[in-house]
C-alpha cells in the first residue's frame, strides 16, 4: 500500500524511498520513533465467548499530537477465519459508522474525501492472504484524537485435550513473497515487540451453558473471577505490561465434554424476507463419537510425506524442535507403509528421490539427513515442493498423508491453499502452525482444503503431542460417504451456507450453517442427520433442535454463516479466473454489502460528512508500526545483527544503531550491481532520515550481518544434551523392537553389566530389551504418554508376535531393575 494516488497527498509525503522498477515501493513516513510520534496511543479489546462462539470488540485509540494534519496507516494481523462485521469511529461526540463497499469504490471515496479536506476511514482485507487487514485514519488534524471500534465474530477451534483455542494475534512478521508469485506482496511495518510504541489492555467474558472449569494462557492473567454460583459466567484479564513478544492465547475448559448443539438465530427485522438476513440461520455443532473397536486399531498401510520449512525464520529452537519432533514420527509408522521427507527455503530437497517402503535402512538414512538440517534455506517458498509433491504419482493402497511444518511468514497465502484444495482428492493434509505470528489463514486454510487438521505451536508448547495427535488421526481408516440429511416441517425448506463436510475425526468438531426459509409454528422442531462410513461400518448422529430462535445471540450467527459463503464463493472465483466466471465476484460482493461482513472484495469505509471545516495544510502520512519477531539489528551479545547494509558506494558498511521502524517489502527483484547469487530480497529502511538498503542472504534467511558465515555459525549456542525421552526414543529399530546394548542400559539409567545379568534366561536380548524400554516409559514418562503411545504400541505389538514364552518373568525382573511396579496389561501385552 503506497500512498495514495492523489498529487497533492503524493508530494506531501515526508519521505520517499528509491523506488525499483516493478516494486512498489511508494512508501511514506517511515522514519524511526525516535524521530517522529506515532499516532496510535493504544488498543484496548473486550472479547466475549458464548460457549464455542466469539465475539471480539477493538478499540484502537488516535492522537495527533504532531502540528500538521495526519494519515495514519496501520497494517495488522487478524484471525484469518474471523468475519469482520462493524468498522465505526467517534472523534469527539460524533460517531461515524462505516459502511460496507466494493473495494474500489471505497478507496475512490476515501482518496476523494481527503482531496476535499474530509476526514475518512477506510478498513480492508489483504488481497493476498485474509488474516492481514490495513486500516487508513485519514485526516486527523493536529491536536485532534479518534477512537476506531473494530468488531469481529469467530468460531473457537477445539483441542485435543477438549480446551477451546483462541488468539488474538498481537505479532504480524513480514511475509515472503516468492519471485514471481500474483499480487504485490504485503508490506509491512515492523519494530521489535520491545520497542511497541502503544499499550495493550484485554479482557475477556466468558458464559456457557456448562461450567467453566479453568481458563489457560501464553500470557500473565489476573486471577479467573467467576460471576455465579453455577460457575458458567467468568472474567478473565490480560496483566498490566503486555511485552507484544508473543500472540494472546487463550485456553477456555468447560466441565463436561463438547456436545451435539443446534442454535437457530431470528433474522433480521429489517432485511428483505428470504434474504440470507431475513431469515433464521442455524448453527449446528457435531462432534462424532466412532467405536472404540476401531479407534483403537491403526492402518498399517499410507503414503506419509512430510515437509519441513528450513528457512532463517525457524532457526534455533523452531528448527530443534522440529527435528526432535520427525524423529518421534518416523520411530512411530507403522512397518508396511512409505514415506519421504522434504525441506524448503528458497529452495526445496528431498531425502529420498520418491518415497521409499519403511524399513530399518530407509529409516536409519532418514533419520542421519533429519540429524543435519539447519535452518538455512533461505526465504519461505512453500509453492515449488507442493507443486513437485503432487507431480508424483500415488501408491497402490497406500493414501497419502502429508505433514506441512511452517512457521506460515509467506505472502502468497490464496495460492498455496488453492493448490492444496485441487489436490484434496488425492490426499489428506495436516498442518502445523511454528512460532509467533504464524498466518493462521494458511494453517487452517491448507488443512481444510486438505480434509486433514491444524494444530499451532507458540510460546513454550512442546510440539511433538501436538504433531503425535495429528499422526493417529493419519492412522485412523478415513470416513467415507459422508452426508447430511435434514427433516424440517413441510412449510420450512433449508438453504446449506457452509461447504460439505468431507473428512470426519474423532472428538473433533463439524460445524454447518443453513439459512431456514418459511413460517413454521413455535413448537416445530428439526433433525439433522450426519451418516458417514467408517471401517465398513456405516454409522450416523442424529440432532433433533427446536425451530424456536435463540435470545440475545444478536446477529453472531448470521454472520458466521455468510462468512463462510462468502469464503466459498471467494474460492470459486479464483478458481474460475480466467473463464466466464457467471458472475461470482457480484455475488460475493452484494452478500457482504448485505451482511455487513468483510470480503477480499470490499472494503469499510467512513467518511465524517458532519464536520464543516476544511482540513488545512499538507496532509502528513505515518505508518504505525506492528512487532515482529525475528531479529531487528541486535549489535550486542551472541545473536549479531540480522543484516548486511550496502553503503551508497556498494561496499558493505556496518551500521550499529538500535532501529525503531523497519519497512519490508519482501519481493524485491534483484538489484543490478549486486551480484552475490544467495540475495533472497532488498530492505529499505530510513535511519535518522536517510534510506539505507540491506540484503538478505540466504545462509541464514534471516538477512545478516557482514560477518561471514563461518563467524555466524561459531556464535550459535551449543547444542543443550538430548531429553532421555528422545534418546530412548532413538534406539528403537524401525519393527518397534529395542536391542539390548550399552546405549540402551544408559539411556535407562544403569551399566550395560546390570541390565546383562538382570535379564530372565529364557528371554531373548531383544524381548528383554524391549520390555525394559516400556516398563521406563510407562514408569518415567506417563506425563509424555501423547508422544510415544504410538510406537509403544508398534512395541507391543512387536512383542506378541515374538510369542515369547518369558514375558510376565521379564516384566517382573524389569520392575525390579527400574524400581517401577508397571503392570503387563499396561503395557498393552
Amino acid at each position: 500500500m503506497g500512498c495514495v494516488n492523489t498529487t497533492t497527498r503524493k508530494k506531501n509525503c515526508s519521505q520517499q524511498l528509491p523506488v525499483h522498477t516493478g516494486m512498489m515501493m511508494n512508501r511514506c513516513g517511515l522514519l524511526t520513533l525516535q524521530r517522529e510520534p506515532v499516532p496510535l496511543k493504544s488498543i484496548e479489546v473486550e472479547l466475549e465467548v458464548r460457549d464455542h462462539v466469539a465475539t471480539v470488540v477493538s478499540i484502537l485509540n488516535y492522537k495527533n499530537k504532531e502540528d500538521k494534519p495526519l494519515e495514519a496507516v496501520f497494517v495488522f494481523p487478524l484471525p484469518g477465519d474471523a468475519a469482520v462485521c462493524h468498522f465505526s469511529a467517534q472523534i469527539g461526540q460524533t460517531q461515524i459508522v462505516a459502511e460496507v463497499k466494493e473495494k474500489q469504490k471505497a478507496r475512490e471515496e476515501y482518496d476523494d474525501a481527503l482531496s476535499s479536506g474530509q476526514q475518512a476511514f477506510l478498513l480492508e482485507e489483504s488481497d493476498e492472504s485474509p488474516d492481514i487487514f490495513s486500516l487508513h485514519v485519514g485526516s486527523l488534524p493536529p491536536g485532534e484524537s479518534a477512537s476506531i471500534r473494530l468488531e469481529y465474530v469467530i468460531e473457537l477451534a477445539v483441542q485435543a485435550d477438549d480446551g477451546l483455542r483462541f488468539c488474538l494475534p498481537a505479532v504480524l512478521n513480514p511475509r515472503y513473497q516468492p519471485q514471481g508469485s500474483k499480487g504485490a506482496g504485503v508490506q509491512v511495518t515492523s519494530v521489535p515487540a520491545s520497542l511497541v510504541p502503544y499499550s495493550l489492555s484485554f479482557s475477556a467474558r466468558v458464559s456457557s451453558p456448562r461450567p467453566i472449569s479453568k481458563v489457560e494462557s501464553n500470557c500473565s492473567l489476573d486471577p479467573l473471577q467467576y460471576l455465579n454460583t453455577d460457575q458458567t459466567q467468568a472474567t478473565v484479564k490480560l496483566a498490566a505490561g503486555h511485552k507484544f513478544d508473543r500472540d494472546v492465547e487463550l485456553l477456555i475448559y468447560y466441565k463436561d465434554a463438547h456436545q451435539p448443539t443446534a442454535v437457530v438465530e431470528a433474522g433480521q427485522a429489517s432485511a428483505e424476507s428470504g434474504s440470507l438476513m431475513g431469515d433464521p440461520v442455524v448453527m449446528v455443532s457435531l462432534y462424532p463419537e466412532f467405536p472404540q473397536s476401531v479407534m483403537s486399531s491403526t492402518a498399517s498401510c499410507g503414503e506419509f510425506v512430510f515437509l519441513m520449512d528450513r528457512s532463517g525464520s525457524m532457526s534455533n529452537t523452531r528448527i530443534r524442535s522440529a527435528k526432535d519432533t520427525l524423529l518421534l514420527l518416523l520411530k512411530s509408522l507403522p512397518m508396511g507403509c512409505y514415506f519421504n521427507i522434504y525441506s524448503f527455503g528458497s529452495r526445496y530437497e528431498h531425502i529420498f528421490l520418491k518415497s521409499v517402503e519403511y524399513s530399518q535402512q530407509t529409516m536409519e538414512e532418514a533419520l542421519k539427513k533429519v540429524e543435519q538440517m539447519e535452518a538455512d534455506l533461505g526465504g519461505t517458498e512453500i509453492l515449488q515442493p507442493l507443486k513437485h509433491i503432487y507431480s508424483q504419482p500415488c501408491i497402490q493402497n497406500q493414501p497419502r498423508q502429508l505433514f506441512v511444518f511452517t512457521d506460515g511468514e509467506v505472502g502468497n497465502t490464496k495460492e498455496v491453499i488453492d493448490l492444496v484444495k485441487k489436490n484434496s482428492g488425492s490426499h489428506r493434509c495436516f498442518s502445523f502452525g511454528i512460532g509467533e505470528g504464524a498466518s493462521s489463514a494458511l494453517i487452517n486454510g491448507m488443512a481444510k482444503e486438505g480434509g486433514g487438521d491444524a494444530q499451532f505451536i507458540t510460546g513454550t508448547d512442546r510440539m511433538q503431542p501436538k504433531v503425535m495427535q495429528s499422526l493417529r488421526f493419519a492412522l485412523q481408516p478415513a470416513v467415507v460417504d459422508i452426508s447430511v440429511t435434514w427433516d424440517l416441517p413441510k412449510e420450512v425448506s433449508v438453504t446449506v451456507l457452509s461447504p460439505p463436510i468431507t473428512t470426519l475425526f474423532q472428538g473433533q468438531r463439524s460445524l454447518i450453517y443453513a439459512q431456514l426459509t418459511g413460517q413454521s409454528s413455535e413448537a416445530a422442531e428439526g433433525c439433522v442427520t450426519l451418516k458417514y462410513s467408517l471401517a465398513g461400518h456405516p454409522s450416523e448422529n442424529q440432532l433433533h433442535f427446536s425451530l424456536r430462535p435463540a435470545e440475545d445471540t444478536g446477529l453472531t450467527v448470521h454472520r458466521l454463516g455468510a462468512r463462510n459463503l462468502i469464503r466459498s464463493l471467494e474460492m470459486e472465483e479464483r478458481d474460475r479466473r480466467g473463464q466466464q466466471d457467471g458472475g461470482v465476484k457480484e455475488k460475493v460482493v452484494q452478500l457482504s454489502v448485505q451482511s455487513g461482513v468483510s470480503s477480499s472484495f470490499t472494503a469499510f469505509i467512513a467518511v465524517n460528512k458532519d464536520n464543516s471545516e476544511v482540513i488545512q495544510g499538507p496532509l502528513v502520512r505515518r505508518n504505525i508500526p506492528t512487532p515482529c519477531t525475528f531479529p531487528i539489528l541486535k549489535s550486542s551479545g551472541r545473536h549479531m545483527s540480522a543484516f548486511r547494509i550496502l553503503g551508497r558506494s556498494g561496499r558493505y558498511k556496518r551500521e550499529r544503531r538500535e532501529l525503531g521502524c523497519l519497512s519490508v517489502h519482501m519481493d524485491a527483484p534483484r538489484r543490478k550491481g549486486i551480484s552475490h547469487k544467495a540475495i533472497n530480497s532488498i530492505f529499505y529502511i530510513i535511519v535518522s532520515g536517510s534510506p539505507v538498503m540491506y540484503e538478505e542472504i540466504e545462509t541464514d534467511g534471516f538477512p545478516m550481518m557482514e560477518e561471514e558465515n563461518q563467524s555466524i555459525k561459531s556464535a550459535v549456542p551449543e547444542q543443550p544434551p538430548r531429553d532421555p525421552l528422545l534418546q530412548l526414543v532413538s534406539l528403537q529399530e524401525a519393527s518397534g523392537c529395542w536391542l539390548l546394548d550399552a546405549a540402551l542400559a544408559a539411556a535407562l539409567g544403569k551399566t550395560n553389566e546390570e541390565v546383562e545379568k538382570s535379564k530372565p534366561e529364557k528371554a531373548s536380548s531383544e524381548v528383554w530389551g524391549t520390555i525394559l524400554a516400556l516398563i521406563w516409559l510407562h514408569g518415567f514418562k506417563m506425563d509424555a504418554k501423547d508422544e510415544w503411545e504410538l510406537l509403544a504400541m508398534k512395541a507391543a505389538s512387536w512383542l506378541r508376535a515374538q510369542n515369547a514364552p518369558c514375558v510376565s518373568e521379564c516384566v517382573d525382573a524389569g520392575n525390579v531393575l527400574l524400581g517401577c511396579s508397571v503392570k503387563k496389561e499396561a503395557l498393552g501385552l
